[in-house]
C-alpha cells in the first residue's frame, strides 16, 4: 500500500487546453521518464494509460479526465515529491469534464500545440482557471516540428492573455532540448532559438522580484539571487497571477521534460501554498458566506468530490481531494448534510484505470472511494457537523443546449433506460436527459453531436439499450406584455353540497432575473381586503395558478416572468371549497393572460465559431438567414478566425453538419445559453394554432 504524503510533497497538476495539443502524450511521456511505465504508449497504438476506454480509443480523443500520478525528485529539496496530474479531455463537447477537474488541483498547466497556437478550447480554459484564482503555467508542445513561429507564437500568448506570460525556459535548434532562463545555474547548453538567455533571464526575474520590495532592491543592486530566495516571491507570483511561466517541451521526443518535472516539483505551487478552493456555507434563507479551512491532518476531514466514475470490477467511483483533515480506511464520515455516516472500506489512488488501495489520504491529496451510493458530483466529505452545508462555490459549467429527442427502439428496455441515463447523468456534469412535458419528449441535451453520440454508444455497448433519436422540438416559454384583469367564478350544483368560488386577479409582466434557471419567475400576491376571500382559500387560488404556470395557457409551454395580485372574489359559507377556488384560480388566470398580450419566448444561445478566415463571409451570411447576429470577430491566427454571434436554438438544430458543409469539415463551435427572447409574430402563431387547448373541467 502507497504511504500517506505530507502536503508539501504534493503537487497537483490539471493539464487543459485545445483537442490535439498533446496533453495525453504529455502525460505519457511523463510518466516514461519518471518510471512509473516502463514503455511508453500512445494514441494511434490505444494503449496510453489515460485514454484506456473503448470509447476513447475508437475515437482517438480524450473523453473525460483521468488522473496518474508520480513521484519526482526535487532539486531544492532533495526528497520525492508526488505529482497527482488530470489529464482532462480537450474537444468543446467535453469541456465540463475539464472545467470539473479544477477544484482538484493547485495549478492549471494549459497546453498549446506550437504549430496551431491558442484554439478555442485553451482560450475558456484559461479564462475559466483565471476567474476560479488558479495558478496557470502554459506548456508549449510539439517543439520539435518544422516551419515554426515560436516568436510570434509567444507574443500571441502574451497579446491573449497578459504580459505576465514569460519563458522560463527556452527551446534549442529544432527543437532537441530546453535552456531553463530562470536559474542562472541551468542556462548552460546549446544557445535558444529566439531571444536570449540573458535577456529572457533579465524578464522572469525582474517579474518575480517585483512583489517583494526587499528583493528588488537586491536584484537592482546587481546582486545574483538564488532560486532558493526567489521561490517564495515565485509562489505569490503564481497565487496573485502576476506571473504565468511559459515552458517549452516535445512530448513526442522528451524534449524539455525533464526540465518541466523540475518547474513542476520545484516551482508549481504545494497544497500548502496555492489559492485555497471557494468553499461556502449557507443558511436557512440561503445565503452563502464564505468557509474557511487548512491543509492540516489535525483538524477534521473536508474532501470534495470532484468525478463520478463507473468502474467495471468495483461499482461507482467518487473521486476526490482532500482539503483538510485526513481519511482513512474504515473510517466513518458524513456526506454533505446526511446526517447518517458510511463507513470507508476502501481507500484508492487512481493510475489511469488502476485502482491502488491506500491506508489513508492526508491533506491536499487525490483518491478515489468505491461503492457508495450517497456520493454524487460535488459532494462534500466531512467528519463535523459543522460543514453540513458546506459546498464549493458552483462552477462555470457550460449549459448543455445541444439536444435530441431519444425514444426506444425496443420497449422492453423501459426498465433500463432510466437507471443506465440516471448514472450516465451522475457521470457527466454536463449530461441532462429528461422528459418534457411541454412537448411530451423525452430529450437527451448535452454540449454537441459527439457527446450525445457517445452517450448512445455507452446506452447500448455498457447497459444493452439501444434508441433512435431526432431533432428535438423547441421547449418555448411562455410569458405576457402588459398588464391584464382575469374574472373567473366557478359554480357547479349536483346535488347536496356543491362547488363555489368566485376570483378576480390582474397579472404583469415581472422581469426574469435568471433566464437560464428552470424555475420559473412568479411572484404571487393576496390584495383582498375586507375577508372578500377567506384566507385559507388563498393557497388554493396559488395552486391552480401554479398549475398553469406548468402547462400553459396559450401555447402548453410552461410559463415565466408573471407577476399575479389576487384583488377580490366571494365566498359561499356552506359551498366553498379548496377545490372549487382552485378551479377559479385557474380559469381566472388565463383569462387574464388571454388579455395581456401573450409572448413566446425561445432560447437564444452564444455560439463561437472558429474558421478559416476565408470562409467569414459565407458563415457570417449563413447566421443571418438563421436569425443570428454577429457580435464581432476575433483573429487568432494568420489564418484563423473567431466569429461570435447570438442565434435562437430552433435555427441551430442541424448546425455541426451544415457547418462541415460550409467549411469543408474545417470549421469548428461552442454553443452556450444566452437568453430567452421574443419569437416572430409568424413562429408565435403557428405554435400557438397547435395548441388544442385546456378542457373545461380540469
Amino acid at each position: 500500500m502507497a504511504t500517506e504524503r505530507l502536503p508539501a510533497e504534493i503537487r497537483n497538476i490539471a493539464l487543459v487546453g485545445h483537442s490535439g495539443s498533446g496533453k495525453t502524450t504529455l502525460t505519457e511521456r511523463l510518466l516514461f521518464s519518471a518510471g512509473a511505465i516502463q514503455r511508453m504508449g500512445s494514441i494511434e497504438d490505444k494503449n496510453t494509460v489515460t485514454d484506456w476506454s473503448e470509447e476513447e480509443q475508437r475515437h482517438q480523443h480524450s473523453l473525460g479526465q483521468v488522473m496518474v500520478h508520480f513521484d519526482v525528485k526535487s532539486h531544492m529539496t532533495d526528497k520525492a515529491v508526488v505529482v497527482n496530474m488530470l489529464d482532462t479531455p480537450g474537444l468543446s463537447d467535453f469541456m465540463g469534464h475539464a472545467i470539473a477537474a479544477l477544484p482538484g488541483v493547485e495549478t492549471a498547466m494549459v497546453v498549446i500545440d506550437a504549430s496551431k497556437g491558442i484554439e478555442t478550447v485553451t482560450r475558456r480554459m484559461f479564462k475559466v482557471a483565471t476567474d476560479r484564482n488558479l495558478p496557470r503555467a502554459i506548456v508549449v508542445n510539439k517543439i520539435d516540428e518544422d516551419n515554426l513561429d515560436l516568436v510570434g507564437l509567444v507574443e500571441q500568448i502574451r497579446t491573449a492573455f497578459g504580459s505576465e506570460c514569460l519563458p522560463i525556459n527556452l527551446p534549442t535548434a529544432g527543437g532537441k532540448d530546453v535552456v531553463n532562463v530562470f536559474e542562472a545555474a541551468r542556462t548552460e547548453g546549446e544557445p535558444p532559438v529566439f531571444s536570449s538567455v540573458e535577456e529572457a533571464h533579465q524578464q522572469i526575474q525582474e517579474q518575480v522580484v517585483e512583489v517583494d520590495e526587499s528583493l528588488t532592491e537586491t536584484y537592482f543592486e546587481g546582486e545574483e539571487l538564488d532560486p532558493k530566495k526567489l521561490h517564495a516571491a515565485f509562489e505569490q507570483c503564481l497565487r496573485e497571477g502576476h506571473l504565468v511561466p511559459i515552458c517549452f517541451v516535445s512530448a513526442k521526443t522528451g524534449a524539455g521534460i525533464e526540465d518541466l518535472k523540475h518547474v513542476i516539483v520545484d516551482y508549481m505551487p504545494s497544497p500548502l501554498e496555492g489559492n485555497p478552493r471557494p468553499f461556502v456555507t449557507e443558511d436557512d434563507e440561503g445565503t452563502e458566506t464564505a468557509y474557511s479551512y487548512e491543509p492540516d491532518a489535525n483538524k477534521p476531514l473536508l474532501a470534495h468530490v470532484f468525478k463520478v466514475a463507473s468502474d467495471r470490477h468495483i461499482g461507482k467511483l467518487g473521486v476526490f481531494r482532500v482539503h483538510q483533515g485526513t481519511i482513512k480506511a474504515k473510517d466513518e464520515v458524513y456526506i454533505g448534510s446526511n446526517k447518517k455516516p458510511v463507513r470507508i472500506a476502501h481507500l484508492y489512488k487512481r493510475q489511469g484505470k488502476e485502482n491502488i488501495e491506500v491506508e489513508s489520504l492526508g491533506p491536499g491529496d487525490i483518491g478515489a472511494v468505491a461503492k457508495i451510493d450517497d456520493i454524487h458530483f460535488g459532494s462534500v466529505l466531512h467528519s463535523d457537523h459543522d460543514a453540513d452545508r458546506v459546498h464549493l462555490k458552483k462552477l462555470p459549467l457550460p449549459k448543455p443546449m445541444y439536444g435530441l429527442a431519444v425514444k426506444l427502439k425496443n420497449h422492453k428496455d423501459e426498465s433500463k433506460f432510466a437507471p443506465a441515463t440516471h448514472k450516465l447523468m451522475e457521470e457527466d456534469p454536463c449530461l441532462v436527459v429528461e422528459r418534457i412535458a411541454a412537448t411530451g419528449q423525452t430529450v437527451m441535451r448535452g454540449l454537441g453531436e459527439l457527446h450525445l453520440r457517445v452517450v448512445e454508444e455507452k446506452l447500448k455497448e455498457q447497459y444493452g439499450v439501444e434508441i433512435e433519436t431526432s431533432v428535438p422540438r423547441i421547449a418555448f416559454k411562455e410569458s405576457i406584455s402588459c398588464k391584464a384583469d382575469g374574472h373567473h367564478r366557478h359554480k357547479k350544483q349536483s346535488g347536496g353540497s356543491g362547488e363555489f368560488g368566485e376570483v378576480y386577479l390582474r397579472v404583469a409582466p415581472l422581469s426574469v432575473d435568471d433566464p437560464s434557471s428552470n424555475e420559473p419567475a412568479f411572484e404571487f400576491v393576496n390584495a383582498t381586503v375586507g375577508g372578500s376571500i377567506p384566507k385559507q382559500f388563498l393557497p388554493a387560488i396559488e395552486k391552480g395558478v401554479r398549475q398553469v404556470l406548468k402547462h400553459g395557457a396559450v401555447a402548453g409551454y410552461p410559463m415565466t416572468g408573471i407577476r399575479v395580485e389576487v384583488y377580490d372574489g366571494k365566498f359561499h359559507a356552506v359551498d366553498s371549497k379548496e377545490v372549487a377556488f382552485m378551479k377559479a384560480g385557474k380559469r381566472a388566470f388565463i383569462d387574464a393572460v388571454q388579455k395581456a398580450k401573450p409572448i413566446l419566448l425561445e432560447p437564444f444561445v452564444h455560439l463561437e465559431v472558429t474558421i478559416p478566415s476565408s470562409y467569414m463571409g459565407d458563415i457570417a451570411s449563413d447566421l443571418s438567414t438563421k436569425r443570428g447576429r454577429v457580435e464581432d470577430t476575433d483573429m487568432i491566427g494568420a489564418d484563423t478566425v473567431i466569429v461570435r454571434a447570438q442565434a435562437p436554438l430552433s435555427e441551430l438544430q442541424n448546425y455541426s453538419t451544415q457547418l462541415k458543409s460550409i467549411t469543408a469539415g474545417a470549421g469548428t463551435y461552442t454553443m452556450d445559453f444566452s437568453h430567452s427572447e421574443q419569437t416572430p409574430p409568424s413562429v408565435q402563431a403557428a405554435v400557438i394554432a397547435e395548441f388544442t387547448g385546456h378542457g373545461e373541467d380540469d
